[in-house]
């Protein structure tokens, strides 16, 4: 996730970090390239077609509709996301503060703590495809976010049949786990339910063909120009589908993906107090990027 202050007007011109220009300059150039050679071949070789503006601009109308359809549908995932994110970072805070309550024995606070620490970035890593890191297995002995939370669930259940713990703090726990259980699943659901790839494909399809007609219709009204103008229509669609497909993944690497590392450590930060442990730092951003 890019985190800055409001940049000024060079700042907003030029900033590429966490910008999806890089991602589409070869299109872009790829444009600007053919524009030229459109230009350049009505003028010197043989007269081309000279489109009327108002089919394109119909066109675009379409286009852009459909794009600003897509871009909040892709919106609502990333958004859902962040708010299932949160979701578990509040249940991490308030596992400890039940336990604190209703598990009186040390040890067994301990080991509860650390399992919802544990499966926090197991959750993590097994969302960006990635193996587990130190973190993930510190303290816990399963490697899985799913056999994490049933160790979970089956130590309340040891708990609360050798009576360290009674019913209510036992039905409040599990309740616990299950809210946490919920959220998991919502994130996989994010996760293994993409977009339609019909909507890529036609958004791929339709840009790419209006900004191969486009200069064709400009070629009259501005004349050597055309590249010009040609690259700025092809950055705004092709940089709002971009933008589209970054946000309809938000668990992934990308720049504008959520910070789940910084979550994970607020987790961390919020469960060392109960864990009697010192509080790791929070994780700033570099270069505006926060991971």
């Amino acid at each position: 996730m890019i985190l800055r202050d409001k940049p000024g007007i060079l700042a907003l011109l030029f900033a590429v970090r966490g910008s999806v220009l890089p991602v589409i300059a070869p299109q872009l150039l790829f444009v600007a390239l053919f524009s030229t050679a459109v230009v350049a071949i009505d003028r010197f070789v043989w007269t081309l077609p000279h489109v009327q503006a108002a089919p394109l601009a119909v066109f675009g109308v379409a286009l852009s509709l459909f794009l600003g359809f897509r871009n909040n549908a892709a919106y609502d995932r990333w958004w859902e996301a962040r708010r299932l994110w949160g979701g578990l970072l509040a249940d991490a805070r308030a596992i400890a503060r039940e336990a604190e309550i209703f598990l009186p024995d040390a040890t067994d606070r301990r080991r509860l703590l650390t399992a919802i620490r544990a499966f926090l970035h197991q959750h993590r890593c097994a969302l960006r495809g990635l193996p587990n890191d130190a973190a993930a297995l510190r303290d816990v002995p399963s490697t899985t976010p799913d056999t994490t939370l049933d160790a979970m669930a089956l130590h309340l259940a040891e708990a609360h049949r050798e009576g360290r713990m009674d019913g209510f703090g036992a039905r409040t726990l599990s309740t616990r786990l299950s809210t946490i259980a919920l959220a998991q699943a919502g994130c996989e659901r994010i996760k293994l339910t993409p977009l339609p790839y019909v909507y890529s494909l036609l958004i791929f399809r339709t840009s790419w063909l209006y900004c191969l007609l486009l200069p064709f219709a400009l070629l009259e009204p501005t004349g050597w120009l055309t590249p010009v103008f040609a690259v700025i229509v092809a950055y705004t669609f092709f940089g709002l589908a971009e933008v589209t497909e970054e946000l309809a993944h938000p668990f992934g690497l990308t720049a504008n993906a959520l910070p789940l590392d910084a979550i994970c450590r607020t987790a961390e930060i919020s469960l060392a107090p109960h864990l009697d442990e010192p509080p790791p730092p929070p994780l700033q951003p570099v270069d505006y990027r926060l991971d």
